[in-house]
């Protein structure tokens, strides 16, 4: 079955294909979709993404104007990281704001943007994901935290410092003195 043929059967390829049909092409059509569905991929950054298989939870308003479907609203989903600071796992929750145009083909906003730019609708249909991926991309944080206050790693012996004892520290002897400390050492075994 082609690409084209499936994105008219009754079945979605994914559930982030959205069938426009029913919305039409009038110019203040509304259409609004609500729904949740699985990531179809691993959505994020290195550190922090929403997971493939995920829910995503769509609450979105598909509006006709007269250049294509303005798509509007929210997409949240609950995400699974690194921390950055400790380097241990955590979940959040990230909520993302979709306002995008998806132009019509043949139409004036089509022909005047670069083609790296621009959402299209394609066979009454729009796809999502390529969206969701953009946005989720400049939303996540690039250094994701377990929490706010995260102290990271010890940087001499690499302990949470959050699980070390208070005060946790080491004695660090400044290499230019080491060859005097360790005589003053070996004079004090000495006596």
């Amino acid at each position: 079955m082609s690409p084209a043929a499936r994105r008219h059967s009754a079945e979605p390829v994914s559930g982030l294909v959205v069938d426009t049909r029913r919305l039409g092409r009038r110019a203040g059509s509304m259409m609004p979709v609500a729904r949740t569905v699985p990531s179809p991929s691993r959505i994020g950054l290195d550190l922090i993404a929403i997971q493939e298989g995920a829910d995503i939870d769509l609450d979105l308003r598909f509006e006709s104007v007269s250049e294509g479907v303005l798509v509007s609203g929210t997409v949240e989903a609950d995400t699974v990281g690194e921390c950055s600071r400790c380097l241990e796992p955590f979940t959040s929750h990230v909520q993302l704001h979709l306002t995008e145009l998806y132009a019509y083909p043949n139409s004036v906003t089509e022909a005047t943007t670069d083609e790296d730019d621009l959402y299209r609708v394609e066979d009454d249909a729009i796809d999502l994901e390529p969206l969701i991926v953009d946005v989720a991309g400049l939303t996540l944080p690039l250094r994701p935290l377990c929490t706010e206050d995260c102290q990271g790693l010890c940087p001499e012996c690499g302990i949470r410092l959050s699980i070390a004892e208070p005060g946790h520290a080491h004695e660090t002897l400044d290499p230019r003195w080491a060859g005097l400390a360790a005589k003053l050492q070996t004079d004090t075994d000495q006596t």
